[in-house]
């Protein structure tokens, strides 16, 4: 397990991380997500002992991680600009985590290697930003460490890539109990990978709850109620997170049961009521609204 407590980190007179207490549970997926800024990379560079936290503490497995080696054993960390010896190419790669990483698995590289249509000594400073990921994604694996930590995974990864790499997290998280921290802006990519998600915000954490429980806490309806004044009351007694008017039809994002808010809704005797449907995104955008954060600015 991963633990961090009351963990901050500032830089000059910036605050990037700010206050975070989260705990990382073993053989799941956590999704860091966040804004651009939001203090997911400075997080990540802390859970990996590469930055000192100012206050706070950060552990793995019980185990201070700053400046403590057989802690760091226990993690590969992917930045999103993935670091290459100059004029390297793959194998050299490998040699050196080899040597790093004891439990290095040089068949399975050959075989990924292979799988992934990439030359084994083709200079790395020719490859695309997209080879690079890849390249930097099975030397992460073949590390066979427990905990993978990966900075925009993703990005730069076509679809059927982005589906390849997914369907070998699963299968290492089913053979071996392995834990990846995936930080990512990208929300659709994180949907249908994660168990946890932790949404950062100005380096504070807004939440940390399984992806599941958020979803079963937080609903969108539809529903078209003739009497306006009528509507406007039951709206009141909801917990609303995000309203949308467009003609008659009204749009309502709110935090509760759903079936609690549709009997609420129902004694307005609509012409019209429905659930639907709530991405992760627009869960994203309703929490960060709470908080102050009008991303609509940003995308409209």
């Amino acid at each position: 397990m991963i633990e961090t407590a009351e963990v901050s980190k500032s830089f000059d007179n910036i605050k990037a991380v700010d206050s975070i207490t989260v705990s990382i549970d073993e053989g799941r997926v956590f999704g860091l997500i966040g804004t651009n800024g939001a203090g997911k990379s400075t997080f990540l560079r802390m859970l990996s002992g590469i930055l000192k936290p100012d206050e706070g503490t950060v552990r793995i497995d019980g185990r201070e991680i700053f400046e403590n080696p057989p802690a760091k054993a226990d993690f590969f960390y992917i930045p999103d600009d993935m670091y290459f010896f100059s004029n390297a190419v793959p194998n050299d790669m490998m040699l050196f985590y080899s040597k790093v990483y004891p439990s290095f698995d040089k068949s399975r590289y050959e075989k990924l290697m292979d799988n992934f249509a990439l030359d084994k000594r083709r200079k790395i400073n020719t490859f695309s930003k997209g080879m690079k990921k890849q390249l930097s994604i099975i030397l992460g694996l073949c590390a066979a460490t427990k905990y993978l930590y990966c900075d925009e995974t993703f990005d730069g990864l076509d679809p059927v890539m982005r589906q390849g790499v997914k369907s070998l997290f699963a299968g290492e998280i089913a053979e071996r109990g392995f834990t990846p921290v995936i930080a990512s802006h990208n929300l659709r990519e994180l949907e249908d990978i994660c168990d946890t998600v932790g949404l950062l915000h100005q380096g504070g954490m807004i939440l940390s709850e399984d992806l599941d429980e958020i979803k079963s806490d937080i609903h969108k309806v539809q529903c078209v109620i003739a009497d306006k004044e009528k509507e406007n009351k039951l709206i009141a007694r909801l917990d609303v997170l995000a309203e949308e008017h467009r003609g008659t039809l009204t749009t309502l994002t709110c935090r509760g049961k759903e079936k609690d808010i549709l009997n609420i809704l129902q004694e307005g005797d609509p012409l019209f009521l429905e659930a639907l449907p709530l991405s992760l995104e627009e869960i994203f955008i309703s929490e960060t609204g709470v908080e102050g954060y009008d991303i609509k600015k940003l995308i409209y």
